[in-house]
């Protein structure tokens, strides 16, 4: 029987963009660039590796976000995913964390799965909890943040590194696992991947799709909330420290008026 991998990956706003937010107090994603989460492509990474040991695997990449969230499905793709699907909805506007491990849950079990591969954490949002929400949803074990792992007679493992030791876990399949940035460096995209992409199946699938009710997403939905966002302020001209013989006592001297020695 054929392992199914859904690995979940995000559109975010490019970091190196000018990132603000809209009017309504969520992240203005229209006037900057985005792409695919670049935690999301450790998990895509570790994904594939699994499906290349496996005797017969397929793996469908899952994104909620706006059309232009298919860029970040191609780019999965492109890598080696087998298939995606993306789900879409204006209702979605302005949904968080645990409305979108609602939207998420609905379409991992409609899609049918055996393992649920995540990131670390979003780079928009940062907060790292969605694959414990998932699993919570799902029904299913949770073995999450490791740096390696594997899957092996419907068993999945991992190595969980902390700062003082390292854990090995596992957990019966189904499962929900997620990985971080030392799990390995993501693949390229090579032309022939790019090119296949192109040709591989994207269902897309709306809020009615997954029976899903609009008010329980959303901002109106939305179980946190912005109050109020001011601009970053401009960056100030630094301190120049010209060394003429004392610049090691000024700097010092410097550095212990803020109190940083």
């Amino acid at each position: 029987m054929s392992l199914r991998i859904v690995v979940c990956v995000k559109y975010v706003p490019d970091a190196t963009g000018d990132r603000h937010f809209a009017e309504d107090l969520t992240v203005d994603r229209d006037d900057v660039d985005g792409l695919l989460s670049e935690l999301d492509e450790y998990a895509v990474e570790q994904a594939l590796q699994i499906s290349e040991e496996a005797d017969d695997a397929e793996i469908t990449v899952l994104t909620v976000g706006p059309e232009d969230a298919k860029d970040a499905l191609r780019k999965a793709l492109s890598m080696g995913a087998d298939k995606a699907v993306h789900v879409e909805d204006d209702d979605l506007h302005g949904t968080d964390v645990v409305g979108t491990s609602l939207v998420l849950a609905k379409a991992i079990e409609k899609t049918g799965y055996d393992l649920v591969v995540c990131g670390m954490a979003s780079t928009d949002g940062t907060m790292g909890v969605l694959p414990a929400l998932l699993a919570e949803r799902l029904g299913v074990p949770q073995v999450t943040l490791l740096s390696e792992v594997s899957v092996e007679d419907g068993t999945v493992k991992g190595r969980r590194d902390g700062d003082t030791a390292s854990e090995l876990l596992e957990a019966s399949l189904p499962a929900v696992v997620s990985v971080t940035d030392q799990s390995g460096e993501a693949r390229y995209p090579s032309f022939k991947g790019i090119m296949a992409a192109k040709k591989k199946p994207v269902t897309s699938w709306d809020l009615e799709d997954l029976e899903i009710d609009a008010d329980v997403v959303g901002l109106e939905g939305a179980w946190t909330a912005v109050d109020g966002a001011t601009e970053r302020p401009a960056r100030t001209a630094g301190t120049i420290v010209k060394d003429e013989g004392e610049g090691g006592k000024q700097l010092a001297a410097f550095l212990a008026e803020r109190k940083f020695i």
